[in-house]
């Protein structure tokens, strides 16, 4: 062999600390707010998390140690390799060196136990006995199953979006391997729920609805045993998806790379786009010239069309309004495959760093997203998640432009999940049942209407 194709670090290697970005964003987060416009304290959300992850959630700390304890799980399948894609490199006829991060080696299958793991742990640590969530492609909620079945002694519920659960079977199978209990939404079980039902009884679901009903199912246990965990958006998940990127940074440095000049991660939440751009982004802050892109669907255009204001995170209305580019809680987004990017709202953090210019955004059509993971499977021998698609498409974008521009980049993109359970998508896109879909901008004006009157974010 005359190359390196993987690029490992030794589990001493693993990152110690987390990087949280809010301490060095140009322009100073704005924080969460209540119906009355005032911030909201920490001791508001205590009925929705544990205070020792609100304390994160609010922290302007630039590091954040890792405990052991967490690290001890992490170690599983961390840390997870570095991978040149000399197969992709060579099918586009590219001068660039294209490196991705495999997330898929995970038990879960994607980049979600960095997160879940944690979470799961503050809450054990807090007394916590049982965690309620929301998720969309199934990847979330199948981590937080593991990770609640690693620490023991935590029940775990799902509230998984209609279209999925009935797209991606196995993942509700997963959930229930790990002990934990999965439920299409909008369901019954709440009044949040009831009241989608009543109102849209055929409705695919979303995030957004799921988010209510998992929210509400927390704060309404009469015990007080219940907390809810959210897998994306809020900066305490960005926080923990650090390591990806933190990682990164030491492998490239294995092969003499000090700064790729291209970062690439999908975006619906964004916590993997937030685990492999942060580090780079605090580089570029201090005078690195990087360029980094979130790759979104054209049929969510949360980045690319959305407005920057403050919003709910949730349909109910039960979450605190939040500054993040959004597409209006009500939005409920075409069926597409990529499940787990089917969010009407970006989180803080990211949002924040768009609108400071510290990142760009593209939006893609899941036929040209498809069309990308298969040239990814074919060459690289990985089937990709229909989400994570859209960072290899928008990575063959600038492998393409790199030829064009006779230029030897090096890209560097997030491999957040692979796709051997989302084989359905793939099936459909290769007998020609998937159309491509653009969110009419009427419908998101009329959204938005609904947002008349609310605050501002500066």
């Amino acid at each position: 062999m005359t190359h390196q194709k993987k690029i490992f670090l030794e589990e001493s290697e693993m990152p110690r600390q987390w990087y949280n970005l809010a301490p060095d964003l140009p322009t100073p987060l704005n924080p969460p707010i209540g119906p009355d416009g005032n911030p909201i304290s920490p001791e508001m959300l205590a009925p929705v998390f544990p205070m020792n992850l609100i304390e994160q959630e609010v922290s302007q700390e630039r590091w954040i140690d890792i405990p052991e304890g967490i690290r001890e799980i992490l170690v599983q399948w961390r840390p997870s390799p570095l991978i040149r894609a000399y197969e992709l490199e060579k099918a586009l006829g590219t001068p660039a060196k294209i490196y991705y991060k495999n997330e898929g080696v995970s038990p879960a299958g994607s980049h979600k136990p960095n997160t879940a793991v944690a979470q799961a742990w503050y809450n054990k640590q807090f007394g916590i006995k049982k965690l309620t969530t929301e998720t969309g492609a199934g990847q979330w909620g199948s981590a937080l199953a593991f990770a609640c079945a690693q620490l023991g002694g935590i029940e775990c519920k799902v509230f998984m979006v209609r279209v999925s659960f009935d797209q991606k079977p196995f993942r509700k199978m997963m959930m229930n391997t790990y002990g934990a209990t999965c439920i299409a939404s909008p369901s019954t079980e709440t009044q949040a729920g009831r009241n989608i039902l009543e109102k849209y009884p055929d409705t695919p679901g979303s995030l957004g609805i799921a988010i209510s009903e998992a929210i509400e199912a927390a704060v309404t246990d009469p015990k007080g045993e219940t907390r809810y965990s959210l897998g994306s958006v809020l900066n305490h998940v960005m926080l923990h998806q650090t390591i990806i990127g933190l990682e990164a940074k030491k492998q490239l440095a294995k092969v003499g790379i000090k700064n790729p000049d291209v970062v690439i991660g999908c975006c619906g939440g964004g916590s993997n786009f937030a685990g492999i751009s942060f580090p780079f982004m605090y580089d570029k802050i201090h005078g690195a010239d990087i360029q980094i892109i979130g790759a979104e669907p054209f049929s969510c255009p949360t980045l690319t069309k959305a407005p920057f204001i403050y919003d709910h995170g949730d349909v109910a209305k039960m979450t605190p309004l939040l500054p993040m580019y959004s597409l209006g809680h009500s939005f409920i987004p075409a069926p597409i495959h990529a499940g787990g990017l089917r969010y009407h709202g970006m989180a803080p953090l990211v949002s924040a760093a768009l609108k400071d210019g510290l990142m760009e955004a593209q939006a893609i059509h899941q036929s040209e997203c498809f069309e990308a993971g298969l040239l990814f499977s074919k060459t690289e021998g990985i089937i990709p998640a229909p989400e994570t698609t859209h960072a290899i498409a928008a990575t063959i974008r600038e492998a393409k432009k790199a030829k064009e521009e006779g230029k030897e980049k090096v890209i560097l993109f997030n491999f957040s999940g692979h796709g051997l359970m989302d084989l359905v998508g793939y099936e459909k896109y290769l007998t020609g049942q998937l159309n491509d879909f653009e969110y009419p901008e009427s419908e998101i004006a009329k959204n938005l209407k609904e947002l008349e009157g609310y605050p501002l974010p500066k």
